[in-house]
Formats: structure tokens, C-alpha cells, sequence
């Protein structure tokens, strides 16, 4: 793992050096003139903002304290969001920049007399006078290219630089405010042929994906815990992802979680992000806030079975999902539903007949067009989907990991309602 470590790290560090010395050429380099404030301006922007980057990914690792890289956070994840922009909107302007040059030269043509302009003279200098200061080369080289066209590719630059500009910001602003602003409530039927009338309209509030860490804290999960309970659901499935650190540094953050709400309880089962953050620590700590474990276990409720598996990420911690032991002895004429964070598992689902799994981790992408690439992972990005006899129903999840920002995938809180088939 080491090696790999060593192996994988500097091409990283090597392709988004890459990236953002090609975004930092177009939108600041070929787009201003040396010297000036808006070069200097832009340089700084592109240095501090992988600079931030750098520094608060590793800041756990190298034992930075936890507060300051909470703040460190902010403008890291923030440029994060903003750089993907950017370097979509200069990917797309790669064909508007020569379009837009090509129309000002033809412009410039057709509204000109067809009169060369006079060549000035050479300036004569006195003897006694001191001869014109020279201009620094770097103003003056422009590689054999007239002013005129040098003048126009550089309007078409700052055109098309500052409009990528303008666009990234606004985006990731709005998509910011989407996040921090809490989760929207999603309402969904699920019909299941097996389920009782008695439990026709039974209210399952999804929660996944919540990611407190050093971005989002406390008050954000009281926003959750707030939309949650304003549902007043019959159960509340957290299905993963709660956490990005440790419980030590997040004890506080998580308190609010302790007050979800629902007539037969709150359950609990692991994400990836719980084996990143200390698996063992956060499952014990769960439960002394009130939310009941679903380790590779089952719950026999009046109307269906709950049954709940840890992560497949568990695999690695010698703790993964066994949905064997948690469907064990249990009635298969029962409607069963299965907590389980990844949509990957729901091949294990079909296998063993369970009717619905409720799953999360995708994020819907988060940031699109990140959606595609989550389409590459995962049989479900988002939504209601059905696999043979088992239904599978993903959430976006109610927070958002790395930027606070969701682009084209709005965070939820899901409220599944199951439809009896005997109603």
C-alpha cells in the first residue's frame, strides 16, 4: 500500500499542477499583460488555491490541529469546486477563442478605408538629450504577430477567461448556498406486493450521506435533524456517511444526531467514510446517542423485516457485509427491507430475495458532470430502481463531501413511503 502510495501521489500532484498551469495560461497569462495588477492578482489565485488544497487534505495526516483545518477547509474545498468550473469553461471556450478572433479580424476588415496607416518617422534625439528608455522585451515579443491581431486575441482571452470566470463563481456560489441552506425533503412511494395492508403508508426517512467533518458541523446537523423530524417518519434509516473524522474531533458536531425522532427508532449502518474515520469508535458511539446498530443484523418489526450490513469497505477492516447472518431464520413470506450504503450491493439483495434496499454514497454525483463518472460505479446514481424482484432506492444524500457544493444534484432528506400490494 505504501509503495502504491508513493507511486500514485506524484502523478497526481503532477496532473492537477498540469490542469491548473493550463487554466492559469488562459485565463490570466494570455489575458493580461506582465507587471499589472490583474497578472499578479491571478498568479496569487493560482498558487494559494492548490496550496490550500494541499495543505488541507494532508492536515490530519501530518497532526495539524482540528480547528485549523476546519479553516484551512473552506478555501480549500471551495477552489476545489470552483477550478473544475473554470477548467470546464476554458475547455469550452478552446472553440469560441479562434471563432471570436477570426469575427473581429473579418470586422476589423470590412470597416476599414483600405488606407495603410503612415509609418511615423524614427524619432530624432538631440545630442544633448537622452535617448527613450527601452521597452522591456517581454511587453514587445509577440512572436512575428502584428499589434492589431495581438490586441484582438487578447480581447478574445479576457472574453472568455473572465466569462469562465464569472460563470465557475456563480455556479459553485449557488450549489454552496443549495448545501449549506439543509436538505430538501423527497417524498417517494415504494409499492411491495408482500407487505401487510396494516403497514400500507409506513414512513421510512432515508438519511444518508451526511458527511460532518471540518466543513460541515453542528449546525448543519441540526438542520438535518430539524428536516427530519418536521417528516414525523414512522423510522429513520441512516445509511452511511455520517461522519469525515474522528470522534474526538467531531463528538460535538454529531451530538444533534441524538435527537432523531421516529415511533420505532432510529437505526444505523456503516459507510465507507466510518472505516476512514475509525469504524469501531464511531459504531459504539452511535449507539450512545440513541441510534440502533445494524451490523449485519435484523430487526423483526410488526409488518416487515429491517435488516441492516456494514460497508463493503468493511472488507478491508476484516468487517464486511455478510447479509446471510443478518437474513438468518427470518420468514421469507415477510417483507424484508436492507439498510446498505452502497448501491453495489443490491447484486447480494437480488441473491437472497430481499424486496427493497435503501441505499446511499453515490451523492448523485454532487458536481456535474461528476454524474457520469458515478454512473461508471454504480447500478443506481439516484432514484427509484427496480433489479428482478428487488427494488433498489438510492438518496443523494443530505450533505456533501469535499466542497460544500452540489451542482445538478440537490441534497435530500428522502421520505420512502411503502404501498401495500393487499391495499
Amino acid at each position: 500500500m505504501g509503495i502504491v502510495f508513493v507511486l500514485v501521489i506524484p502523478v497526481v500532484v503532477g496532473v492537477l499542477g498540469g490542469l491548473h498551469w493550463y487554466v492559469w495560461r488562459r485565463t490570466v497569462r494570455e489575458a493580461s499583460v506582465p507587471g499589472t495588477m490583474w497578472r499578479r492578482l491571478g498568479t496569487t489565485v493560482f498558487v494559494a488555491g492548490p496550496v490550500f488544497m494541499v495543505t488541507a487534505f494532508l492536515g490530519s495526516w501530518i497532526g495539524l490541529p482540528f480547528p485549523l483545518v476546519r479553516v484551512l477547509s473552506w478555501p480549500a474545498y471551495l477552489w476545489v469546486a470552483v477550478a473544475l468550473y473554470l477548467l470546464l469553461g476554458v475547455l469550452a471556450g478552446e472553440g469560441i477563442r479562434p471563432a471570436l478572433t477570426w469575427w473581429l479580424r473579418r470586422r476589423a476588415a470590412r470597416t476599414s478605408t483600405g488606407t495603410p496607416a503612415p509609418v511615423p518617422e524614427p524619432f530624432a534625439v538631440a545630442d544633448d538629450e537622452p535617448a527613450p528608455a527601452p521597452v522591456p522585451q517581454s511587453a514587445t515579443d509577440t512572436g512575428g504577430e502584428a499589434p492589431a491581431d495581438l490586441s484582438r486575441r487578447m480581447f478574445a482571452a479576457r472574453l472568455v477567461g473572465g466569462a469562465s470566470a464569472a460563470v465557475a463563481v456563480g455556479t459553485v456560489g449557488y450549489g454552496t448556498y443549495g448545501v449549506l441552506r439543509g436538505p430538501r425533503v423527497k417524498r417517494v412511494q415504494v409499492p411491495l406486493a408482500k407487505l401487510p395492508r396494516s403497514a400500507h403508508g409506513f414512513r421510512i426517512a432515508v438519511v444518508s450521506d451526511v458527511h460532518l467533518g471540518p466543513v460541515l458541523g453542528r449546525g448543519f446537523a441540526e438542520k438535518v435533524v430539524s428536516t427530519v423530524n418536521a417528516t414525523q417518519p414512522d423510522l429513520i434509516a441512516v445509511v452511511g456517511d455520517l461522519v469525515d473524522g474522528s470522534v474526538e474531533d467531531l463528538g460535538n458536531a454529531v451530538e444533534p444526531i441524538g435527537g432523531l425522532r421516529a415511533r420505532h427508532g432510529t437505526y444505523f449502518v456503516t459507510g465507507n467514510h466510518e472505516y476512514i474515520s475509525g469504524a469501531q469508535q464511531w459504531t459504539e458511539h452511535v449507539q450512545e446517542l440513541g441510534l440502533t446498530l445494524l451490523a449485519n443484523q435484523r430487526m423483526e418489526l410488526p409488518a416487515f423485516d429491517l435488516a441492516g450490513v456494514n460497508d463493503v469497505t468493511g472488507e478491508n477492516h476484516g468487517d464486511g457485509p455478510d447479509l446471510t447472518a443478518a437474513l438468518k431464520g427470518r420468514d421469507p413470506s415477510r417483507t424484508s427491507v436492507l439498510l446498505a450504503h452502497q448501491p453495489v450491493f443490491v447484486d447480494e439483495a437480488v441473491r437472497q430475495g430481499v424486496d427493497l434496499q435503501l441505499s446511499g454514497h453515490t451523492h448523485g454525483g454532487q458536481l456535474w458532470p461528476m454524474n457520469y463518472v458515478a454512473e461508471l460505479a454504480n447500478p443506481t446514481v439516484a432514484g427509484l430502481e427496480r433489479y428482478g424482484d428487488t427494488q433498489l432506492y438510492v438518496s443523494r444524500g443530505a450533505g456533501a463531501w469535499g466542497p460544500p457544493t452540489r451542482v445538478g444534484a440537490p441534497s435530500d432528506v428522502t421520505v420512502v413511503e411503502l404501498v401495500s400490494g393487499q391495499a
